[in-house]
């Protein structure tokens, strides 16, 4: 992981967050997949337009390693609800696909400045009901859904589980890759990997600022462990890094989730920063935490 970081450091990148968002957006998506796994071919990628729930049509991209009736995994990508896209993400999705057996669907949920909060959370939600009613017409298998997703993604996965508790529809898992739970970046974790560790303080800001105002962060939908409770939600494969600053906010998670008498497996990996699952071509752990991940799908939907 340090010579990632050095790597990383000698290329001399701006700091996202020294940018303006277009031009964050495009160098996000240049260098994003740099230390991902190759591409896998798979037996099916197609592209998809899903309705939000305004009517818009937002891309989507379905990947399967077959053309059976697959059950389907629900994958929002990560970016601080600022950048990100399916290009950013589709390494990671064509190998939780490859690993899991399972179909993916990711989806490119509008970004903030353009479209502030709770439009991302809106569109996730949106995407989801229209799979639970919609996914036989592609051949895949309704009744058995999840929903994931890494870092912003993992929160917005985390408010889709317990939305779907709320309207009685039943999820197989929910997969939380590093996860944004909390209102506020006041944990331990946050000073101790404020700078150097990849995500820093000040780019989280940069995110957050872009994308909800200050006074409504205590929102249980930009900050799940703010939730009433958990009680009911899907069981959780919740993936953390150790040199991460949201942690502390990913353990609290877990644990409020296990106080609810939901399963949950915590998988936390030693020595590796935040988007450490998308450096598989540098850092084992990656493809540690993708078999995970896959493993724990298998598992939900097998039950």
């Amino acid at each position: 992981m340090r010579s990632v970081l050095t790597r990383i450091q000698r290329a001399g990148f701006p700091p996202l967050h020294h940018m303006p968002v277009r031009d964050a957006r495009r160098s996000y998506t240049l260098r994003s997949e740099v230390l991902d796994l190759p591409r896998a071919p798979l037996a099916r990628v197609q592209e998809l337009e899903l309705p939000a729930g305004d009517g818009t049509l937002l891309p989507a991209r379905l990947y399967a390693p077959s053309h059976d009736q697959l059950p389907v995994l629900l994958y929002l990508h990560g970016g601080g609800f600022t950048i990100g896209n399916l290009e950013t993400h589709d390494s990671l999705c064509r190998q939780l696909a490859l690993r899991s057996g399972a179909a993916v669907v990711a989806l490119n949920y509008r970004l903030a400045p353009e479209h502030r909060f709770p439009v991302a959370v809106n569109d996730a939600w949106a995407a989801m009901a229209w799979l639970s009613q919609q996914s036989q017409a592609l051949g895949l298998d309704s009744k058995r859904l999840a929903v994931g997703g890494d870092s912003a993604g993992g929160t917005l996965a985390a408010v889709t589980a317990l939305r779907a508790r709320d309207i009685g529809l039943q999820l197989a898992l929910q997969l939380l890759i590093t996860p944004g739970t909390s209102a506020y970046q006041d944990t331990p974790s946050h000073k101790r990997f404020a700078s150097g560790y990849l995500l820093d303080a000040d780019g989280i800001g940069w995110f957050f600022d872009h994308y909800i105002d200050h006074t409504d962060r205590s929102d249980w939908r930009f900050a799940p462990l703010h939730a009433d409770d958990a009680e009911g939600v899907a069981p959780a494969c919740v993936v953390l890094a150790e040199c991460d600053p949201l942690i502390d906010e990913g353990v609290a998670y877990a644990d409020k989730l296990r106080a609810a008498h939901v399963p949950v497996d915590l998988e936390l990996y030693r020595g590796v920063t935040h988007d450490f699952i998308k450096m598989g071509r540098s850092l084992p752990e990656a493809g540690a935490a993708m078999d995970a991940a896959a493993n724990a799908l298998k598992k939900a939907f097998q039950t």
